[in-house]
Parts: structure tokens; C-alpha cells; sequence
């Protein structure tokens, strides 16, 4: 699979364009005497510009066409950063001026160093746009409606779960009658639904009475903290059941234990037997404990399992293609008997995964008839993301590839830096959006700011699966209220 790196040199590009832009608009810069080498660097970086659709889509089969990218990002990063230290330098230069303590023979040196970063990088430039020749690149209207930036994704509702909900509780039922102990987990690809199917479970009216915790475990298995958690939810909801109790019930509803493990990734032998027995404790005093771990791997399910693990299926085409439905609003679509065939076709290609659905469905939600046949057609859906053998994972990974290309170029940028939070970092919106501007990712425009903007690409991540809100209460930070959200990364961003 092509590096997510190589797409994500529009944004880059777009982004060096952008200073080279404000610095021929400045007067203030002008004062170094570059106005001929800026003009010339616009230049090449329009013409290279217009042609980086056709580059990123080809990049997907063609390891030169990567390279050529490669070498795009490295050097649009270089004359950003050259930017930055311009403007850092003028701007002390200007203080300096004001309060009339700059010696005119001190500006000497700079401006030489600049010069020679400036010839540096024009070159540079020039080389990577000549060798785009090579590669017959064409230039492809953008298809991508406006509207999307600001639009609100309404999540599709569950879907074609019900009948595996009333098998899962069958199966602890049964269970219940030989041990007072029961983990059973519950393992699948990423992005089949298996957090959703155990919130599905946590949240069903057979448990209504239960006393019960969610943990999310993550890739970082701390059992102290998994305890910790357990223990202070459990005490939490001890009083609220007390009043609650059905008189029939054969077993006294705070005997009665359900504890999820969502994300489970240790497959340490030893680590997983202390945590069994972690977990056994909790019913010492006579109370049935239930637990529920949702884990990708089969091997980590076999080894912490006290009844048979439940490998969570796959959606059906046509729970996916409904799902993709809610999502675009398909039965209120002018064109939907022309989209039909073709949407269905797209369902396919999900493979199963609720979360393919997911994203496929929102980059869908603004495109004509063309933009579904060339989402159908990509030729993403035909290069394996794991070598020379196909895997479960490559219609996932290119469902979320497709849904990454088809981004506005600053969005790419603040989806790719947060790859610096590891999966299932809880994130603060507004420290986000600070740090999307600090960095100039973000603009005010005539008709937005920068804050209203910020929060338009948190929805439309939201909305595409590349960030679901967390289920950690809401926080404060300087007074005001904030939702943490977690970050799913798929994919690995590389520059």
C-alpha cells in the first residue's frame, strides 16, 4: 500500500504555497529583496499543484511516482520552515529599527544566509518540477463539494446486530449454570463493530440490574489501573441498585457483576493469568461475575477465555449498503435509482466492517453519480496493504485511504498531525484547535474563523471515523466545559 505520506504532500505543497504567498504580499519581507525569487517559486508551485490528484492516484501502484512525493514533502517542509525563520528575522529586525539599535552593517550576514537558502530551495523546487515531466501527470478538476467542510454527520444507526446480541447472552446464560465465573471474549478485524457490539450488550435490559464497568484497556495494559477503574465503578453504582432489586430475581441484583475489557492487546501468558485472576477476586464474596473482553486477535481470545470466545461476523452487503444509505440520505436523493447499482457495488467492497461503511458513506454524502463510479473504480481496491497475500484488512485500510484522499488539503494536515497521540488518546477540542492554528493548519476566512473552522474539521473527522468522542466525562480546562475525543489512527501518517 502506497504511504499515506505520499498523499499527504497536497497538503504540505499547499501549505509552503501559502507562505511563499503571504511573503510576496508583505512589504515588510519584501525589504530582503527576494521579490523575483518568490514570484518564481509560486510559480512552480502552482504549476506543481495542478497536477497532484493524478501524482497521489498513481502513487498508489507506482513506487516512482512515491519517490517523486516523497521528495515533494521533504522539500515543501523546507521552505516552510525557511518562511518561518524569514518572518522570525524580519520581525526582530523591525524591533530592533524601532527603537533605533540596529547597525545597517549587522543586516549584512542574514540577508547572505537567506540568499543562499532561497537559491537552495528554488533549485530544489525546479528539479522536483522538471522530473513531474517524466511522469505525464495530467491535471483533474477537483470533485469534492464545498459544502462538506461544514457539514454534520447524523451516525447511522446499529445495524444488523440483534439476532448475535440474543446469541451472546444465550451463550453467558448457559455458561452461568456451570461456574460463577465466566470471561468471554469477544475477537474480530479492527473496525467490525466489536466496540459497539459490547456497548450493544453493556447497555441491553438484561443486564439492567447488573452492577457494572467498562475499561478501556488500550495497547498500554496497566492491570492496577484496570483494577482501579473496576473497583471505583462498582462502588459507584452499589448504592443505586439497592432500590431497584425485582423480587423474583433468583440471585440478588448486586451479586450480580458485568465487566467490559474494551481493546484488549496484552498477550503476555503471565500478564493475562494475574488479570483472570484480578478479575475472579471481584466475585469472592459470592457475586456472579461476568466479563466481556473485545480483542482483534484470536490467540490473545483462546488465552483468557473461561467459555468459548465469540468471533464477532461480519455485517451482510446489504446491512452495509444501509448503513451507507443513512449516511448520504439516500431516500432523499433526486438521483438514488441512478445511484442504486452502484452503491451497492461500493457496499461490497466494505467487507462487512461497519466502519468501512462508515467512512465510504460520508465521503459519498456530497458526490454525483460520477464521484460514486470513481469511488467504486479506484484502484485502491486492488492493491493489498499486507505484501504479496490478501488480508481482511486491506478493504478496511483502502475504504479509510479512499476516505483520507478525498480530504481538502488542511484537513489532511490536522488529521496527519495527530499522529503524534498514540490510538485512543483522549484529546481536548479546544487544545486541539489551538494547536491546528498555532501551527497555521487553519485560517479565518471572510465568512468563518479560525475557531469556527477548527470545529468544522473536528465534525467532518468525527463524521468520517478518524475520531469518536471518549467516554470520559466532560473536563474543564480554564473555566470551560470540553468533551475529550479519542483518536482512531488506521493508518500510519508518515511525512
Amino acid at each position: 500500500m502506497a504511504e499515506i505520506g505520499g498523499m499527504l504532500a497536497a497538503a504540505v505543497l499547499k501549505a509552503a504555497a501559502g507562505k511563499v504567498g503571504d511573503a510576496i504580499g508583505n512589504r515588510i519581507m519584501l525589504q530582503w529583496r527576494f521579490g523575483e525569487d518568490l514570484e518564481v517559486m509560486r510559480d512552480t508551485l502552482e504549476s506543481i499543484e495542478a497536477v497532484m490528484e493524478d501524482a497521489e492516484r498513481r502513487s498508489i501502484e507506482d513506487a516512482s511516482v512515491r519517490l517523486w512525493l516523497k521528495r515533494l514533502t521533504r522539500a515543501s517542509y523546507d521552505i516552510s520552515d525557511m518562511f518561518d525563520e524569514l518572518e522570525a528575522k524580519t520581525t526582530k529586525q523591525s524591533a530592533l529599527r524601532k527603537f533605533k539599535v540596529l547597525n545597517p552593517c549587522l543586516t549584512l550576514a542574514p540577508k547572505v544566509g537567506m540568499a543562499v537558502k532561497m537559491k537552495k530551495a528554488r533549485e530544489k523546487l525546479n528539479t522536483i518540477s522538471n522530473d513531474r515531466h517524466n511522469f505525464c501527470f495530467t491535471a483533474v478538476p477537483q470533485v469534492i463539494d464545498e459544502r462538506e467542510t461544514s457539514s454534520r454527520v447524523i451516525e447511522a444507526d446499529i445495524q444488523g446486530r440483534g439476532q448475535e446480541i440474543r446469541k451472546v447472552i444465550a451463550l453467558l446464560t448457559e455458561a452461568n449454570t456451570s461456574s460463577e465465573f465466566i470471561i468471554l471474549p469477544i475477537y474480530g478485524i479492527g473496525g467490525i463493530g466489536k466496540t459497539t457490539f459490547a456497548q450493544l450488550l453493556f447497555n441491553d435490559t438484561h443486564f439492567k440490574y447488573y452492577k457494572k464497568a467498562w475499561v478501556y484497556v488500550s495497547q498500554t495494559f496497566d492491570l492496577k489501573k484496570i483494577d482501579d477503574s473496576i473497583t471505583s465503578q462498582l462502588q459507584k453504582e452499589q448504592g443505586q441498585l439497592i432500590d431497584t432489586q425485582e423480587p423474583d430475581a433468583d440471585v440478588p441484583a448486586s451479586k450480580k457483576i458485568l465487566i467490559v475489557l474494551d481493546d484488549l492487546w496484552e498477550n503476555d501468558d503471565f500478564k493475562l493469568e494475574a488479570l483472570k485472576i484480578s478479575l475472579k477476586l471481584i466475585g469472592s464474596g459470592g457475586c456472579k461475575v461476568f466479563v466481556i473482553a473485545t480483542t482483534r486477535d484470536a490467540d490473545i481470545a483462546q488465552k483468557i477465555q473461561t467459555t468459548e470466545a465469540y468471533k464477532i461476523e461480519p455485517l451482510s452487503t446489504d446491512m452495509c449498503w444501509t448503513i451507507i444509505k443513512q449516511i448520504v440520505g439516500f431516500d432523499g436523493r433526486s438521483d438514488k435509482e441512478t445511484l442504486k447499482d452502484t452503491g451497492k457495488e461500493i457496499a461490497k467492497k466494505c467487507a462487512g466492517v461497519a466502519l468501512a461503511a462508515r467512512a465510504l458513506g460520508y465521503m459519498l454524502r456530497f458526490r454525483n453519480f460520477n464521484g460514486w463510479v470513481s469511488v467504486k473504480d479506484s484502484g485502491i481496491w486492488n492493491v493489498s496493504t499486507s505484501g504479496y497475500t490478501t488480508s481482511p484488512y486491506d478493504n478496511v485500510l483502502a475504504s479509510l485511504k479512499l476516505s483520507y484522499s478525498s480530504m481538502l488539503p488542511y484537513l489532511r494536515l490536522c488529521f496527519a498531525y495527530c499522529a503524534i497521540f498514540p490510538k485512543g488518546h483522549k484529546m481536548a477540542k479546544d487544545d486541539l484547535i489551538y494547536q491546528w492554528v498555532a501551527l497555521g493548519f487553519i485560517n479565518p476566512s471572510d465568512d468563518v474563523s479560525s475557531w469556527q473552522h477548527g470545529g468544522n474539521c473536528i465534525e467532518q473527522l468525527l463524521g468520517m471515523s478518524f475520531f469518536q468522542h471518549s467516554k470520559s466525562p466532560s473536563i474543564e480546562i480554564n473555566g470551560i466545559r470540553q468533551i475529550p475525543m479519542n483518536v482512531r489512527l488506521h493508518m500510519r501518517l508518515q511525512k
